[in-house]
C-alpha cells in the first residue's frame, strides 16, 4: 500500500518559531515531525511513500533523500505554486492510498484503519475522534454504520449542537475515489471529501488513538510532553488499553428523571475538569449508559443523539470529551402504552449486564481486568464486576444503596474528581 504525506505547508500560527523550516520539519521530541510519520509508517510495513512538497522543498529532499535511511522508498511531487491540500492529489498513482496531513503527530495502528476501510468497502475513510477544541475543528456527522452523512466546516456557523467527532487529517482513498484530471487548486476536505459525502461512500473510523495537529506552539508543547511521558504510545490500539468507564446520569450529569430534552442536560460540578484529566492521561474515557427512553417510546434515536450532542458541547466548552459513548436502548418489561416492542427485550447490554463494556473492549482492544467502572448505582457496579473491572462508586447520584443488585464497589468516593485523582495516582505506580 502507498502512503502520501501533504508536506508543502509553511505554517502561519507556528511558523514564526521556525521561520526557515517547512511546517512538517518542525522538531518535535527530538526530530522533525515528518520523520516521526515516515518511521511510524515504515515500522508497520507501509514503505512506499510519496511526499507532496512545496515551501522549502529543498529542506525536505536533502533530509530524506530516497528514504532508504529511514526504511522507506520515498518519491516526491513538487507544487511549484500552492495548490491547497487537495490540489496535487490527482498526480498520485491510481491505487489505494493512505494520506496524512504533514502537520499531525500520529501514533496509531494503521492496520486497524485499513481493515475498517476494506470491511466497509469505502471510497474514503477518515480518522475521526473527539478532541478538546471541537469548535476549532471540522466535524463529521455519522449514521449507525459509521457512514458520514454531513460535513460541518469549522468556518461555518453552527446553529445546532453537534457531536464532538472531529476530522483528524488522516485518510484512506480507494483508487476510484482519488481526484482525477489536471492538478488544480482545491481543498481536500471541502472540495474533495465533502463532495463525496452524498455518494454514501465516505466513512468515519472512530478511535481514541493519539493524533494531534501541531498548528500552535501550545499543541507542540503538549505533543512533546505526551511523547516524553509515554501517552502517545500507550494510546496506540496495537497495545492493550486500560480504560475508565463512566455511567451517565448521576455520574456525569445531574439526575433529572428520564432525559429526553437536550436542555435538561446539566453537568455535575467538576465533571469537565475530571474528564479532561483522563483525556490527558493514557486512559480512554468511555460512557456506558442505560437509556430505556427509546424502548419506552419517549425518545427516538435521533432525539437521544441530540441529548448526547448537547452533552458533548457542554464538555467541549470546558476542553473535555468522551472517547466514546455507548448506550442500551432496551427495557425488558412489556405491556406499557407507547412502548416500542422491538426494543422491549431482555438484552445483554442493559446494566447490570456487562455487554456494553464487552463491546467497547472489542472495539478498542481494552483489557477489562485492568480497567475501571465508575457509577452511582448498584447496576453500574454489578456490570463492572461482571466484566472484571475494578469498580468505583460515587455518591453524586445517591443510588449506591438502591438495593437493585447485590454489588458493592471496590471503593467509594464523594465525587468523580476524587475518583479520577485516585485512579491517576494508582496508574503512576503501574
Amino acid at each position: 500500500m502507498r502512503a502520501a504525506i501533504l508536506a508543502g505547508g509553511r505554517g502561519t500560527r507556528i511558523g514564526g518559531m521556525f521561520p526557515d523550516l517547512p511546517k512538517p520539519m518542525i522538531p518535535a521530541a527530538g526530530k522533525p515531525l515528518l520523520r516521526h510519520q515516515i518511521e511510524a509508517l515504515a515500522a508497520q510495513g507501509i514503505r512506499r511513500i510519496t511526499l507532496i512538497v512545496g515551501y522549502r522543498a529543498d529542506v525536505i529532499r536533502s533530509y530524506f533523500g530516497d528514504g532508504r535511511d529511514f526504511g522507506a522508498a520515498i518519491d516526491y511531487i513538487t507544487e511549484d505554486e500552492p495548490l491547497g491540500t487537495g490540489g496535487a492529489m490527482s498526480l498520485l498513482p491510481r491505487e489505494k492510498t493512505l494520506i496524512l496531513m504533514g502537520d499531525v503527530y500520529v501514533d496509531m495502528d494503521f492496520g486497524r484503519f485499513i481493515r475498517f476501510h476494506d470491511e466497509h468497502n469505502a471510497g474514503v475513510s477518515l480518522f475521526a475522534h473527539p478532541n478538546s477544541h471541537p469548535s476549532d475543528s471540522d466535524a463529521v456527522v455519522t449514521d449507525g454504520q459509521a457512514r458520514v452523512t454531513a460535513w460541518k466546516s469549522k468556518h461555518d456557523e453552527r446553529k445546532e449542537d453537534l457531536r464532538n467527532l472531529a476530522n483528524a487529517g488522516i485518510y484512506i482513498f480507494s483508487a476510484s475515489a482519488l481526484p482525477s484530471g489536471e492538478a488544480r487548486k482545491r481543498d481536500l476536505d471541502r472540495n474533495v471529501i465533502a463532495a463525496l459525502v452524498p455518494s454514501g461512500k465516505v466513512f468515519a473510523y472512530r478511535s481514541p488513538e493519539y493524533v494531534k495537529d501541531m498548528g500552535t506552539p501550545e499543541r507542540l508543547e503538549s505533543v512533546e510532553h505526551d511523547v516524553k511521558n509515554g501517552v502517545t504510545a500507550a494510546r496506540n490500539l496495537k497495545n492493550k488499553q486500560r480504560a475508565v468507564f463512566l455511567d451517565r446520569d448521576g455520574t456525569i450529569n445531574a439526575e433529572d428523571g428520564f432525559i429526553t430534552n437536550p436542555e435538561r442536560i446539566r453537568l455535575l460540578p467538576g465533571i469537565a475538569a475530571s474528564i479532561a484529566m483522563l483525556n490527558s492521561s493514557r486512559l480512554p474515557a468511555i460512557c456506558v449508559t442505560n437509556q430505556p427512553v427509546v424502548a419506552r417510546g419517549e425518545a427516538s434515536f435521533e432525539g437521544l443523539e441530540a441529548v448526547h450532542a448537547r452533552l458533548d458541547v457542554l464538555l467541549g466548552r470546558e476542553g473535555a470529551y468522551l472517547d466514546d459513548l455507548l448506550f442500551c436502548p432496551h427495557h425488558p418489561d412489556r405491556g406499557f402504552e407507547g412502548e416500542i416492542t422491538e426494543y422491549k427485550i431482555d438484552c445483554d447490554c442493559r446494566k447490570p449486564k456487562p455487554g456494553m463494556l464487552f463491546r467497547a473492549a472489542e472495539r478498542y482492544n481494552i483489557d477489562l481486568n485492568r480497567s475501571y467502572m465508575i457509577g452511582d448505582r448498584t447496576s453500574d457496579i454489578a456490570a463492572g464486576r461482571s466484566a472484571g473491572a475494578k469498580t468505583i462508586g460515587v455518591l453524586t447520584g445517591r443510588r449506591l444503596n438502591d438495593g437493585k443488585c447485590e454489588a458493592k464497589p471496590d471503593m467509594t468516593f464523594d465525587t468523580l474528581l476524587d475518583a479520577v485523582n485516585w485512579i491517576l495516582a494508582a496508574e503512576t505506580t503501574i
